[in-house]
């Protein structure tokens, strides 16, 4: 049996199931995490939110799945019908794509790439090309006004995440996700956000603010509130997706969960511990678990921080008002590109001065 998984079929099968695997845990996650944010919405405006479709209204995003896959697909007699049809497959595939590198526990990942991070930048680079065509292949000028907004944000604020990454990539000497994680175990101390370790915690007075700063980039990046001027309603009735109908728009909006998903996996990541719990795990005698039980214990850590991350998601949409896309803008190049330069200097200098031994 060995033999057979170590084989080119035996390969090819556990990889596909792999990748089947991620792709169902994902696609239930923003089920049950769009209805959160929903309910958290609703909870803080003092009103119900779903829940009549289930117990608790829990199944209220499978209803809404169903709804629009069975609904009549309208292209609008001016598109470019093929432009028009790929742009929300091309988006949604982009935005699973990313996750083929995320580790959820330690070995299990679809790909351990030494250049993970080289890769998710790439990959998610690619996401502002489903909507340029969207709104270009609907030949209106309102989706067309929003794809441009899009695109001009998910440009600045790439900048942004990219520099504060590099911090990340200064303090562990690696690109590789699994490696990151890794070298956070331990005490919380040993997270990035907070230093970094015994030898490094001076660098928590730049690492925690690049959490916030990677943090608010990625609302900006994903189009979330405050910063959902692509979809802002009373300007561009909706954004890049206003022609768009039954599962084509299902395929956007689930293109853009996904990616809400997936930043909140990286923040866990790069800064928060990933699975690491925030303790010495031989205290509960983790090393002398089976390594599938452990692994599931990581998993649940891992996705217990995927849960606060989008709950403090949802909460910036339900208090912060909608920023001006000048607003927008000036925060990206003014504020935060500054700051991330600095703060790549300063933790470079760091390590130059921790490797000839001045500190």
């Amino acid at each position: 049996m060995t033999d057979f998984w170590t084989s080119p079929l035996g390969w090819t099968l556990g990889t596909v199931g792999a990748i089947l695997l991620v792709a169902i845990g994902v696609l239930l996650a923003v089920a049950f995490l769009l209805l959160a944010d929903r309910k958290i919405w609703a909870g803080v405006q003092m009103r119900k939110g779903p829940n009549v479709v289930g117990p608790f209204g829990l199944l209220q995003s499978f209803a809404d799945f169903f709804k629009f896959v069975l609904k009549e697909v309208v292209v609008p007699a001016g598109a470019d019908k093929a432009v028009f049809l790929l742009a929300p497959v091309l988006t949604v595939i982009v935005a699973f794509g990313a996750w083929a590198v995320i580790p959820f526990a330690p070995g299990w990942v679809i790909s351990d790439l030494n250049v993970g991070i080289l890769y998710v930048f790439a990959i998610s680079s690619l996401g502002v090309y489903g909507i340029i065509m969207g709104g270009w292949a609907s030949n209106s000028k309102y989706p067309f006004l929003g794809s441009l907004r899009s695109a001009a944000q998910m440009v600045s604020y790439e900048v942004s995440i990219g520099l504060v990454i590099i911090n990340v990539i200064l303090l562990a000497g690696t690109m590789n996700l699994t490696t990151i994680v890794t070298e956070q175990e331990g005490w919380i101390w040993n997270w990035f956000a907070f230093g970094g370790g015994e030898g490094t915690w001076p660098l928590i007075l730049i690492m925690f603010p690049m959490a916030i700063i990677f943090f608010v980039s990625a609302l900006a990046e994903t189009n979330r509130p405050p910063f959902d001027l692509p979809e802002a309603e009373s300007e561009l009735v909706a954004g890049y997706q206003v022609e768009y109908s039954s599962t084509p728009y299902l395929l956007f909006m689930m293109g853009e969960y996904v990616n809400i998903v997936f930043m909140c996996a990286m923040i866990s990541l790069l800064f928060f511990g990933g699975w690491n719990p925030g303790f010495d795990v031989a205290l509960i005698g983790l090393p002398d678990w089976p390594q599938w039980l452990a692994n599931l214990f990581y998993l649940l850590v891992f996705s217990v921080k995927i849960v606060f991350w989008f709950f403090m998601i949802a909460m910036v949409k339900a208090f912060v008002p909608r920023y001006r896309y000048d607003q927008l803008m000036r925060l990206g190049w003014k504020i935060f590109l500054p700051t991330s330069l600095v703060a790549v200097a300063l933790v470079s200098g760091w390590r130059v001065a921790t490797e000839a031994g001045l500190i």
